[in-house]
C-alpha cells in the first residue's frame, strides 16, 4: 500500500464519475484548497456547512468530497466576516480541500440516482432523462496465435467488448504478419535485420471512449511484441446511455403503501404526496434533488408515481391534471451518496493500492424540521 495525494484520489474518482457527465454550467471540481498534498483521510459529505467542517477538522481530514458545491455562484470577493467567507477561511487555515461532484455524480452509472433506485427497489431500472451517449471505438490489434487467448482475456478484463449484457465480445480472423526488425531492436520473434513472417490473428473489439486509454494500456502490457500494431476506428453505433433519474418496476401496491416504503427506504420522517392515496402503482421514477422540470419525462415513460424533491405547488397541480402521482421526500435524500460513494471510493483506492481512510460525514444537514 502507498500513500496517495489528492490528485491521485480524484483521478480515481473521475474515472467513476467523469466531469464530462455534468450538466452544462454545473460548478464541479476542486473549489477550495489544493490537491498536491498527501491525503490520509477523505470525508464524503452531502453539504459543506460549518458543522461539517468542524467534523472534518476533528477527524483530521485533508479532503472533503461533497455533492453540493459550497461555491455555486461566482464570488466577487471573500470577506471573512460573512458566513461563506468564514467557511472558506476555516478550510484554508486547516488545509482542507473541497472537491464538488454534483450532476456528474447524479448521472454516473452506479451514482446517486442508481443508489436511490436501489433503495426504492426499482427493478429493470433505466435512465429517466438521457443526457449523455457514450461514444464507441473499434479497437483492432494483431497478435501471434500463441498469445491470442491471453490478449482477448486482458482486453475483456479491462472493459472492452461489452455489448448489452454480454462481456468479452470480440472477433478474430487469421492472417500473416510480416515485418523487418531494425538493427537496434529486440524482437519477440525473429532476428534484427532479417525479414520475418508470422502466423497472426486480427482481434477486433468494441471499447467505450472513456476507457480507451485504459484498454490500450492493458493490451500493450499483455502483448508479447516490442512494438504493438493496432488501429482505432470511430463508430456510429450508439453506446451506453447515461442521464438523470431512473425508472423501473415495483411490486404493485397503493400510492399510500409506496409512500410509506419511501419514508423507510430513504430514512425520512415525512413525505409530501400528490394523488389519490388508493391509486395502484407498479412503475416508479426517481430523480434526486429538485426534479420538478422532469416530471413530464416520468409521465411520458409510463411512471405511475414520480419520487423527487422540492416539488412546486404549480408542478403538483400540473402532475395531478396529467394523472401522475408524486412523492416528495425532500432534497436531503441525496444523502444516500455518503454511504454509496464511500463504498465505491474505498474499493477504487484498495484496487489502486492506496493507503487512505474514507468515511461518510455523520452530520445531519437537512435544514427542515416538522412539527
Amino acid at each position: 500500500m502507498k500513500k496517495a495525494n489528492g490528485h491521485e484520489i480524484i483521478q480515481l474518482f473521475e474515472k467513476f464519475a467523469p466531469k464530462s457527465l455534468a450538466m452544462e454550467g454545473d460548478k464541479i471540481g476542486l473549489q477550495i484548497g489544493r490537491l498536491n498534498q498527501k491525503v490520509e483521510r477523505v470525508m464524503i459529505a452531502l453539504d459543506v456547512l460549518d458543522s461539517v467542517i468542524d467534523e472534518a477538522i476533528k477527524k483530521k481530514v485533508q479532503l472533503i468530497i461533497a455533492h453540493h458545491p459550497p461555491i455555486f455562484r461566482p464570488l466577487k470577493n471573500v470577506i471573512t466576516d460573512t458566513v461563506q467567507g468564514q467557511i472558506i477561511e476555516k478550510l484554508l487555515k486547516h488545509d482542507i480541500a473541497v472537491y464538488a461532484a454534483h450532476t456528474n455524480l447524479d448521472v454516473a452509472k452506479g451514482g446517486v440516482n442508481d443508489w436511490l433506485a436501489e433503495a426504492l427497489g426499482l427493478e429493470d431500472a433505466e435512465v429517466l432523462v438521457p443526457t449523455f451517449d457514450t461514444k464507441l471505438k473499434k479497437l483492432v490489434v494483431f497478435v501471434p496465435v500463441s498469445h491470442a487467448d491471453e490478449l482477448r482475456h486482458a482486453l475483456g478484463n479491462a472493459g472492452a467488448g461489452f455489448i448489452g449484457s454480454y462481456s468479452h465480445c470480440s472477433f478474430t480472423a487469421n492472417g500473416t504478419g510480416r515485418f523487418l526488425p531494425g538493427e537496434d531492436t529486440n524482437p519477440f520473434i525473429g532476428k534484427p535485420g532479417e525479414p520475418e513472417t508470422v502466423e497472426e490473428v486480427r482481434i477486433e473489439t468494441i471499447v467505450p471512449e472513456p476507457i480507451l486509454k485504459k484498454v490500450i494500456t492493458a493490451m500493450i502490457k499483455a502483448h508479447p511484441y516490442e512494438e504493438v500494431a493496432y488501429d482505432v476506428y470511430p463508430l456510429e453505433n450508439k453506446g451506453e446511455v447515461l442521464g438523470l433519474g431512473r425508472i423501473g418496476k415495483i411490486p404493485e401496491m397503493t400510492l399510500e403503501e409506496f409512500a410509506k416504503k419511501v419514508k423507510v427506504a430513504l430514512e425520512v420522517d415525512r413525505v409530501r404526496v400528490v394523488g389519490d392515496m388508493k391509486a395502484r402503482v407498479k412503475k416508479a421514477a426517481v430523480l434526486g434533488g429538485d426534479g420538478n422540470k422532469y416530471y413530464s419525462h416520468a409521465k411520458f415513460k409510463g411512471a405511475d408515481v414520480y419520487v423527487t424533491g422540492d416539488i412546486y405547488y404549480h408542478t403538483a397541480h400540473d402532475a395531478m391534471m396529467d394523472g401522475l402521482n408524486m412523492i416528495d421526500p425532500g432534497h436531503n435524500v441525496e444523502k444516500v451518496m455518503k454511504k454509496g460513494l464511500t463504498k465505491t471510493l474505498q474499493t477504487l483506492c484498495q484496487e489502486a493500492g492506496y493507503e487512505v481512510e474514507i468515511f461518510p460525514s455523520q452530520i445531519h444537514t437537512d435544514p427542515f424540521q416538522f412539527i
